[in-house]
């Protein structure tokens, strides 16, 4: 794979170019704040570096996910505020995507400028799965860089998504990995080339159908492979056990029973659940063990002998990478078992281990308890991203940049 870098195109050099960048500012919003600036924390360094060295930026981002059309709920207005903030420089916000207002600040830009445009999203273009739609909006964001322009692709959390300003503009510009996503394709390379050993996943989240794919990519690869949150009720029903009103998916049953046949030394399962008698953050509660939940009752976390047993296999780990929680972290009653399997990874980072959290919840998680980014080797900004590079998907917004594949 041959793909030019952010550092490339500095040594080249950007003074008086306009240059796009594709950004991952998907964040986290409530009563029009961001509650989470992680994806903008690691934007930052991209964006200011090109600022830094005179381009005119224009950085376009989506948020949410809406119909194609403006939504005041959704604009990137707190976004552009908080980007702002961590670059120390104004950033604009154009009222449009590729309307006559982004037409005009884009072109009254000057060296050091930064221009976001509103969510990308709001033009039913972007997602579109008509080739020429999608297309058509790449010309138009291609034209707000006028002759010179360059495109640079630091949206990790997008580079599995075929749509206009992740893959299609990358055919009309010259085209760049920025420092985040070349980053993050080094850090996946890490986990699927030759991973020390032995190599631990932890998985976690709602529903065993979201990671039907990498649990069948993995489970023949690693040498441990720890499954809790909402899915591990499947895996539990799959043995016969009774799980209450948890959740369940049970035209996966049959899957997970012959998963756990056939990885039965890999695969490691909950042994006792906090359970809750409704889903809320008062709830009445108890701990049982796993093959006891009551009827009525919901799993809502793993339990602490089963935190303690995902820890001692944890705590043997070269490599470890973990995506989804292990309950309801939003709740404090429901934290415990995903704190426990963080600091468990922590304490293995410290000892040596190679850790990714692989975006997501699970990102989200270690900053809503508190716990130190830099325990971890590498917190992914892509959930989705990183699961479909560890299954062996071609990434379209990764691939299009590659220049050998554009000469073969």
């Amino acid at each position: 794979m041959t793909v030019k870098t952010l550092q490339d195109l500095l040594a080249e050099g950007v003074s008086g170019r306009t240059v796009l960048v594709r950004a991952d500012l998907n964040v986290p919003l409530k009563a029009g704040s961001v509650t989470d600036a992680g994806r903008i924390i690691a934007s930052a360094p991209t964006i200011g570096a090109l600022a830094d060295a005179g381009a005119r930026v224009i950085v376009a981002a989506h948020l949410g996910r809406p119909k194609g059309a403006p939504d005041a709920a959704l604009s990137l207005a707190p976004v552009a505020q908080r980007l702002g903030d961590e670059l120390d420089r104004y950033v604009q916000l154009a009222g449009d995507v590729v309307g006559q207002d982004a037409q005009e600040r884009a072109a009254g830009l000057t060296e050091g400028d930064v221009l976001l445009l509103e969510n990308v999203r709001f033009d039913a273009r972007e997602t579109s799965k008509d080739d020429t739609e999608r297309q058509a909006l790449a010309r138009e964001l291609a034209a707000l860089t006028g002759t010179d322009g360059a495109f640079v692709s630091d949206g990790f959390g997008v580079v599995h998504r075929k749509q206009a300003s992740v893959f299609d503009i990358a055919t009309l510009l010259p085209h760049y990995a920025g420092g985040l996503v070349a980053a993050e394709v080094d850090v996946l390379t890490q986990l699927t080339a030759d991973p020390a050993r032995p190599y631990a996943v932890v998985l976690g989240g709602s529903k065993v159908s979201d990671k039907l794919a990498v649990i069948e990519a993995l489970a023949p690869k690693v040498d441990t492979l720890v499954i809790g949150g909402g899915m591990c009720f499947t895996f539990l029903a799959a043995e016969g056990l009774q799980v209450g009103s948890s959740l369940l998916q049970e035209e996966m049953i049959d899957t997970c029973k012959d998963l756990l046949e056939r990885y039965a030394d890999v695969i490691h399962l909950p042994v006792d659940i906090v359970v809750a008698d409704s889903f809320s953050a008062d709830a009445s509660t108890q701990t049982v063990a796993a093959a006891e939940i009551p009827e009525g009752w919901m799993g809502l976390d793993i339990g602490p002998e089963s935190a303690d047993r995902f820890a001692t296999v944890l705590g043997n780990a070269k490599t470890i990478f973990w995506n989804g929680p292990m309950g309801v972290f939003e709740f404090d009653a429901f934290a415990a078992g995903t704190r426990g399997v963080a600091e468990a990874i922590i304490q293995a980072t410290s000892k040596g281990a190679f850790s990714v959290v692989g975006g997501g919840d699970s990102a989200a998680a270690v900053r809503l308890l508190g716990l130190p980014d830099d325990g971890f080797s590498h917190i992914s900004t892509g959930g989705g991203a990183s699961l479909e590079y560890l299954e062996g998907k071609k990434l379209p917004g990764i691939s299009v940049l590659d220049d050998t594949e554009s000469e073969g």
